[in-house]
């Protein structure tokens, strides 16, 4: 077979960074009775005795941004986006986030969608979001305090827009330390997007961050799981909630401590990466979620490729009404991208029969 052409989410990364300018959490749906159908929904898998498993573990997807066939938000298409989510049995939002677009999208536009997916969300379960936008320190700071008004739980900081490149973890920590000045007692996580460039957290500044009291959140893109593991056991007896977004270490992070996951995999199937969160330290379940396991590290470069197109396709494709659009992805999906997302569909049946679980649907 032709070797499909690789647009991947690498090269998706480096647009939006072309475009840079620059309380423990808890609780879910837009009204009463969308909290209710999250309760019922609820993921609770029974394992082989019956019995019920609950391991209190989070899939918190990066939410995509839906659009008009004019290019503008479709605010409609972000709630059922949402729906859907939450049918799958997501336990938290990220809002305004690289999968969002985020660096192609102006600052009304960030706070409005931001403040759209807390509105409906309605308090039923907790939402985080990009806020540390602005050329200096100070600018990220009023911003910061601008998105958090909107309502949701913690403000992220993206960690490379603290420190150029080449400028010391003092630096970092200096920067870091101004901007806590400047945003009260706002709870913060941080995010280690790979854009404008990736600066991951040392133990070091971890520590340091730790020790604020202000840390509720954070993102971790180190990939090397020993060194994934390190933060996670520096995490321990800490409020922040942990979160890995290499789906490739999804069984081990949760294994190993890590409150949950927050992978791209989760907008094609969210309901996979939930049903990861809550099996993985399940005993009776480990045959089911190594092989799970080894099939989301597989189709990750598939699912990668022209993303986040090919995350708009794949969601198309499941029912959810949005248009396959966006503001930094230049070239279309091939037809062989289309065929291996296809193909990547029925593979997913697949393991939602192995596992025993339904696919999710608006």
């Amino acid at each position: 077979m032709q070797e499909i052409n690789k647009s991947s989410r690498r090269s998706f990364l480096g647009k939006i960074a072309a475009g840079c300018a620059g309380i423990t959490l808890t609780a879910g749906l837009g009204s009463k009775a969308f909290a209710e159908k999250n309760m019922e929904r609820g993921f609770v898998s029974k394992n082989k005795t019956g019995s019920d498993f609950n391991s209190g573990k989070k899939f918190v997807p990066v939410m995509v941004t839906p659009y008009k066939k004019d290019g503008q938000i479709d605010f409609d298409g972000v709630s059922r986006l949402m729906d859907f989510y939450i049918a799958a049995g997501v336990k938290g939002f990220f809002a305004n986030c690289a999968s969002s677009e985020m660096y192609s999208l102006t600052e009304d536009e960030r706070l409005s969608l931001t403040r759209h997916v807390v509105k409906r969300v309605n308090g039923a379960m907790s939402v985080v979001a990009t806020g540390s936008f602005g050329e200096t320190v100070e600018d990220k700071a009023e911003f910061a305090k601008k998105i958090y008004h909107t309502g949701i739980n913690a403000v992220i900081m993206i960690t490379s827009h603290f420190a150029k490149s080449d400028e010391s973890d003092d630096i970092l920590i200096k920067n870091f330390e101004k901007f806590f000045t400047l945003t009260d007692n706002i709870p913060v996580g941080t995010y280690e997007c790979p854009s404008p460039y990736k600066r991951i957290i040392t133990p070091n500044v971890f520590t340091w961050l730790l020790g604020t009291n202000r840390m509720v959140y954070h993102k971790d893109t180190t990939i090397d799981f020993d060194k994934v593991k390190a933060k996670i056991e520096l995490a321990k007896n800490n409020k922040i909630e942990f979160y890995d977004a290499c789906v490739a270490n999804t069984m081990y992070s949760l294994q190993a401590g890590a409150k949950g996951m927050s992978a791209i995999s989760g907008n094609f199937y969210p309901e996979i990466l939930a049903w990861m969160c809550n099996s993985s330290t399940n005993p009776n379940r480990q045959e089911d979620v190594k092989y799970i396991q080894e099939q989301l590290t597989k189709t990750e470069d598939i699912i990668s490729q022209n993303y986040p197109l090919s995350a708009k396709y794949f969601l198309q494709k499941r029912g959810v009404p949005i248009e396959v659009s966006s503001r930094v992805s230049s070239s279309p999906l091939t037809t062989l991208q289309k065929q291996a997302l296809d193909d990547t569909y029925k593979t997913l049946l697949g393991w939602c029969s192995r596992i025993g679980i339904e696919p999710a649907r608006l």
